[in-house]
């Protein structure tokens, strides 16, 4: 339906143009860029719906649309009936704000109109707007890629309001809210100071350096400079993964003998029947994956097959996809059968995963993984620990789930180590363009140490200044601007 509502207004807006000449405040200038409209709120019967228009023909579709015709004051919400302009056929009594350029999100000027959200309204609003000279709809991403060009948001800015959109767990929120904030350009913005005043200090040096005038000690002062920036480079970039994690999902698989109750963990971790649960050995074969919310982090939860040997050809395969994805995690979920720890399948599964993992203590060469001890119902109540030789563990019963609190919390806190924790600390590198473009910033700088040229030094400097400027948006192509302004939906 929504999709053959756009056709007629796009057919509508493509209709005979009149000649429009100014008249006061908001009609359209000759020659001046298009006015674009979209439906900015989700689509769907609602209370309210959203539509807005940017350009310099907004006000004169504002009067076009309503009564009285006079604009009202700025930043101020009225309410006014809307009629159709050609037909003069009432649409909707709606609240209608104007924000004229440049105080504004796109900076040009920008109208809202705030109707009913039954679809004949929003549709009937729609075609209103298609039918007013100079006004065309709006491409995916073009709201802000206009707030984009006339300098309201910088393209790091602009990522953080596309992650915002799409975040889906509070951890992505307070990163994306960051980055929307301009932490990360704010951050990059410093380093290019950094590397302005080292290289006016090479440049002085080239120009002035036989002149006693010069102060003493300019190179050294480059150099300085040179090695703190590499240090923090170095250090953003080896927290690169996490950012990325953040923002699209740690990978955690739940490993683990037959029958340990993997697929019942995974149901439970994820709120939904998910896996099929059996007292049959082997019941999952392949791996299955679904995307869940894990302690306000987002992950990638896979389900995989019993590890073990001596079974069929199909399951086997199966053994080899869950080792696969076991060199691949972020994190394991290593689930044991409390009740059964002195079974062969159990031993086995310590020795090849457990151990080799350093359950307990991760560092920057082990996996990180979890030991969970499923079935505690089965235990003895009062009883002595089953597993006093073990590394660290949780306890934990799929059926009843007693456990499941301190497994979130253990959870937590290796996701806040595996994707950052986007509350404290230096911003993320959100995207591999970011770390791309970081990456060659230190590459330029280490040439720039290597050279004994001065001239070949100070273009070094120059190299990395530009990369850290492609990060905030100097210099972009119109390919990468294209990519990132894609993901955004039609209206913003």
């Amino acid at each position: 339906m929504w999709r053959g509502l756009w056709t007629l207004v796009a057919r509508a807006a493509r209709g005979p143009r009149r000649s429009c000449t100014r008249q006061g405040s908001g009609a359209p200038a000759p020659g001046s860029g298009a006015t674009i409209f979209a439906l900015s709120s989700g689509q769907g019967r609602c209370g309210i719906a959203v539509i807005r228009t940017s350009g310099p023909a907004s006000g004169h579709a504002l009067r076009s649309l309503t009564a009285p015709r006079d604009l009202p004051p700025a930043r101020s919400a009225c309410l006014r009936l809307l009629s159709h302009p050609r037909s003069g056929e009432p649409l909707d009594r709606a609240l209608v704000l104007w924000f004229p350029g440049p105080q504004s999100f796109t900076g040009e000027d920008c109208v809202e109109f705030h109707v009913h959200g039954g679809p004949a309204v929003v549709s009937g609003v729609l075609q209103a707007l298609g039918s007013v000279p100079g006004l065309r709809p709006a491409e995916a991403g073009e709201f802000t890629r206009r707030a984009f060009a006339h300098g309201k948001l910088s393209l790091t800015e602009v990522e953080g309001l596309a992650d915002l959109i799409h975040a889906e767990t509070e951890a992505q929120r307070r990163q994306a809210l960051r980055q929307l904030d301009g932490e990360l350009g704010h951050l990059c913005h410093g380093w290019a100071k950094t590397l302005t005043k080292a290289l006016a200090h090479v440049e002085a040096y080239i120009d002035f350096g036989e002149d006693d005038n010069l102060e003493e000690g300019v190179l050294e002062q480059a150099d300085s400079q040179v090695r703190e920036l590499e240090l923090a480079l170095s250090a953003h970039l080896r927290d690169a993964r996490r950012g990325q994690r953040l923002r699209s999902g740690a990978h955690v698989v739940v490993a683990g003998p037959p029958n340990a109750g993997k697929s019942s963990l995974v149901n439970l971790l994820s709120r939904k029947p998910v896996s099929i649960v059996s007292p049959e050995p082997g019941t999952t074969r392949d791996v299955l994956e679904i995307p869940v919310d894990l302690a306000g982090f987002p992950a990638l939860l896979s389900d995989t097959a019993g590890l073990r040997e001596g079974v069929g050809p199909v399951e086997q395969e199966g053994v080899r996809r869950a080792r696969e994805r076991l060199e691949q995690a972020d994190l394991i979920l290593a689930v044991l059968d409390a009740s059964d720890l002195a079974s062969p399948s159990s031993c086995n599964f310590l020795d090849t995963v457990v151990a080799p993992a350093g359950a307990g203590s991760p560092n920057e060469s082990s996996r990180r993984l979890l030991l969970v001890l499923n079935k505690s119902d089965l235990l003895p109540p009062g009883g002595p620990d089953p597993s006093p030789n073990l590394p660290p563990h949780l306890l934990l019963s799929c059926l009843t789930g007693e456990g499941l609190d301190d497994l979130l919390e253990a959870l937590r806190k290796e996701l806040a180590e595996v994707c950052g924790d986007p509350s404290t600390g230096p911003p993320l590198l959100t995207r591999a363009r970011h770390q791309h473009h970081l990456q060659g910033c230190l590459d330029a700088l280490g040439h720039y140490r290597q050279t004994k040229d001065l001239a070949l030094a100070a273009e070094a400097l120059r190299l990395a200044r530009g990369h850290l400027g492609r990060i905030t948006g100097g210099g972009s192509t119109e390919e990468i601007l294209d990519i990132i302004f894609r993901d955004f939906c039609v209206g913003k």
